[in-house]
């Protein structure tokens, strides 16, 4: 039983201990991206994608260390938006923040695209994903926030779906299984991980809750790698039992991978719960990322990084309710524009960016609150830039085109305030 420290005046309360925090790791990183993010892996890499993931794997593993000793040296919210302000200026962090919020509003629309893709017929997909952004966006706006005990819910169905799926993967095989998937390159395995790293997003959400933990210099590192190690093993399991059943050229045709492997079976039932528990998982996820964009955007806003009419909050339901409708609608019109590859990518490119400047900053931390090895900050940002330099084209493209719409209106709104204040520095730091 874990003892909780005691609590100063307006400090949240040391209750969680290490098997909590392990659970909270799991629960933020198996989620809908499983279901989803082999299928763009396999038609990079093929078979290769089995390295993809170790990659991506660690990559995330350097990303979430670099991310928990900064959370230890600022307990704050507002993650590497801030920490980039504190360590590197404000230029970068704001390009963390402006990152965040496009590769986490592209992750919204994969995870609508997702629950229903697995939900309803092709033809519904898009519409169906429309209302479920528009009926989550309402529900967070009213100040409904997905709680502890549903992120476990949805952790234990996810978990059931990826073990029917695993048995059914290594015990029945489709012709597709025997026919030559994608060549494997090394330029591929690199995207592969690109696609795969979308599956591990949420990992630094044990390193924010470090004012919540009991001893969390000791807590929040064991948690990180003990809860990415068993994500790892879950995920390579999937793909293992994924390539068995349907082979890397029947994973790279199909837009609901282990509904595919499900269907190997013969029979109904593994289909059903393979497809509840990816709908359930990308419902919770969806839901919880409008709320964490939400907030982003809100920080930001306060700070003028964008536009200040964003930083309202609704007088009754206390929520940055302006922020969360704009971002819906945008969130539907990329449901309506774009597909489940494309999404995933554009989403890889702003949160793996996001994360660069996470191990610039760590890079930057003096020995006193450094926590681990400085290489694994350089590796970390490293293998951001690489993965960035390997996603698909029309990825990249629509990610540099987003980000230097953001980096213009902080200038020029720069460029404006240093007019009103007779030519001071606008405020930059």
């Amino acid at each position: 039983m874990t003892t909780a420290s005691p609590t100063p005046d307006g400090a949240l309360a040391r209750r969680l201990g290490l098997g909590d925090a392990i659970a909270i790791g799991l629960g933020s990183m198996i989620g809908a991206g499983v279901f989803s993010a082999f299928s763009p892996a396999a038609a990079a890499a093929g078979a290769g994608l089995l390295i993809g993931l170790l990659v991506a794997g660690f990559i995330a593993f350097c990303n979430a260390t670099s991310s928990a000793q900064l959370a230890a040296q600022y307990p704050t919210s507002g993650g590497t938006y801030v920490y980039g302000r504190e360590r590197l200026g404000e230029w970068p962090g704001f390009f963390a923040g402006w990152s965040f919020v496009i590769g986490k509003t592209a992750s919204s629309a994969a995870m609508a695209l997702t629950f229903a893709t697995y939900a309803v017929p092709g033809p519904w997909v898009k519409p169906v994903a429309v209302i479920a952004v528009a009926a989550l966006t309402v529900v967070n706006t009213l100040g409904v926030t997905r709680t502890a005990l549903l992120t476990r819910i949805l952790v234990a169905v996810s978990l059931v779906a990826l073990t029917v799926a695993v048995v059914v993967g290594f015990t029945h095989t489709a012709a597709s299984a025997g026919e030559p998937g994608p060549a494997v390159s090394a330029y591929g395995v690199l995207q592969s991980a690109g696609f795969l790293f979308f599956a591990f997003a949420g990992y630094a959400r044990v390193a924010t809750m470090g004012e919540e933990v009991v001893d969390p210099a000791r807590t929040i590192p064991r948690a990180i790698t003990t809860a990415l190690s068993i994500t790892l093993v879950v995920y390579a399991l999937v793909a293992l039992s994924a390539l068995h059943a349907i082979g890397a050229a029947g994973l790279a045709q199909v837009a609901a991978p282990l509904t595919a492997v499900a269907d190997t079976s013969g029979t109904a039932w593994p289909g059903g719960v393979i497809r509840v528990g990816a709908a359930a998982a990308a419902l919770g996820a969806l839901l919880a990322m409008i709320a964490g964009i939400g907030r982003t955007s809100l920080a930001m806003a306060r700070n003028r990084d964008i536009p200040g009419w964003f930083s309202a909050v609704h007088p009754r339901f206390r929520v940055p309710y302006r922020a969360e409708l704009v971002l819906g609608l945008v969130v539907c019109v990329l449901v309506a524009v774009t597909d489940l590859r494309a999404a995933i990518g554009f989403s890889s490119f702003g949160v793996l960016l996001y994360y660069l400047i996470a191990n610039l900053s760590a890079w930057t931390q003096d020995r006193a609150h450094r926590r681990y090895p400085r290489v694994l900050a350089v590796a970390g940002a490293i293998g951001c830039v690489v993965l960035v330099a390997t996603l698909p084209p029309g990825a990249i493209g629509a990610g540099v085109v987003v980000v230097a719409v953001g980096i213009g209106y902080r200038f020029v709104r720069l460029r404006f305030a240093a007019r009103a204040t007779g030519g001071g520095h606008g405020g930059e730091g």
